[in-house]
């Protein structure tokens, strides 16, 4: 975590789709990615270290020829599109349930 993004699981074909996830969100990241064996997950808990990592680093986690990239966020989706074109997440204030349902119903 100190370099602020890892890879929590590489793919096993040719890397088609980037799964970006922090905290709780990354269980479902690579539940999702069981049966996508072109896609990698990353955990990504700080994105401020990760933006000082060097550019050779940076590459070797979010490859730029990979640009088919989905994060998951329980809270707030914006800052998420710097790295993913898709973000799926909650975007409001209130709702209250066990973190698995509200994911299903938002």
């Amino acid at each position: 975590a100190l370099k602020g993004a890892y890879v929590a699981k590489k793919e096993s074909e040719d890397l088609d789709l980037i799964i970006i996830a922090t905290g709780s969100e990354v269980q479902h990241a690579l539940k999702a990615a069981e049966s996508l064996p072109g896609a990698r997950v990353v955990s990504m808990p700080c994105m401020e270290a990760y933006e000082r990592q060097t550019d050779e680093y940076k590459e070797s986690v979010l490859p730029s020829s990979c640009t088919k990239r989905v994060a998951m966020e329980a809270g707030i989706t914006g800052l998420w599109y710097k790295y993913a074109s898709k973000v799926i997440g909650v975007d409001e204030f209130g709702s209250s349930a066990p973190g698995d349902n509200v994911m299903k119903e938002k």
